[in-house]
């Protein structure tokens, strides 16, 4: 491993250890109350007492996030292709994209458990579908349309179908593009699949857990939660990251910053 890389991990570690004993010391010197903001030693007292609520209930946002996201992904692309090829359909969706993007989650999660009834998941995975839809979009039309016009020359000079045009220049040239979309989706669509838990359905997920134990004035309890949904939301963005660089290498790239 190359000093770069090391220092690339070594610099954030040390930040984020400099920033929880800062945390210890300020909570302890100035004698603040748990409700206001529980020390991390608390809060690891408490994880390591609820450990498996935490695994399960990070297992059940997961499921939801990981189907939303792939939903609204899918929907993303298919809709960002079309849009790259249809000025009237990209007048229609971008405007819709951009509603989407500040549509606020306190008021959809309610009207599709509605919808739905607050015993399914569905709700929640739409959320996070909605929530996801945006950014892939964006990031994906912005690199349909970055293809030089001298590659779409030479390609018709050789008598590529269009097909084959896609398939060699096009897709992936907007493979980059997809991937930061996917990157910003993962995370944000493990605040929306949390947010979306507050306002009730199944009482089997990390925003419930946190809400239920808020609820109870068990605050240290409820950071713990909070903690397994930061480490959900880094699992799923280090899992992209790590598909973008395989599909990279696959197609004889090297993604920045690995």
């Amino acid at each position: 491993m190359s000093a770069a890389r090391v220092s690339r991990w070594v610099a954030p570690v040390l930040v984020g250890v400099l920033a929880l004993v800062t945390w210890q010391v300020v909570v302890v010197a100035a004698d603040l109350p748990p409700y206001l903001l529980p020390s991390p030693t608390a809060i690891v007292e408490q994880l390591r007492q609820v450990v498996p609520l935490v695994w399960s209930a990070a297992l059940a946002t997961g499921a939801n996030v990981l189907v939303g996201l792939v939903a609204g992904a899918v929907t993303a692309v298919l809709a960002a292709v079309v849009a790259a090829r249809s000025r009237i359909v990209d007048g229609l969706m971008s405007p819709t994209a951009a509603a989407l993007s500040v549509m606020p989650i306190v008021a959809l999660a309610p009207a599709l458990n509605t919808l739905f009834g607050t015993t399914s998941t569905t709700p929640r995975r739409l959320v996070v579908a909605v929530v996801v839809f945006a950014p892939v979009f964006v990031n994906t039309l912005r690199g349909l349309r970055q293809v030089q016009p001298v590659h779409r020359d030479l390609m018709r000079a050789y008598a590529a179908s269009p097909w084959q045009v896609t398939r060699t220049v096009t897709v992936p040239g907007a493979l980059p593009y997809l991937f930061t979309g996917l990157r910003i989706a993962s995370s944000t669509g493990v605040i929306a699949a949390v947010v979306a838990e507050y306002f009730g359905g199944l009482q089997n997920g990390l925003g419930s857990r946190i809400t239920a134990a808020a609820a109870n004035s068990a605050y240290a309890r409820a950071w713990a939660f909070v903690l397994g949904a930061i480490l959900l939301g880094l699992v799923l963005y280090l899992a992209t990251a790590a598909l973008e660089r395989a599909v990279a290498r696959r197609n004889g790239a090297v993604p920045d910053g690995t």
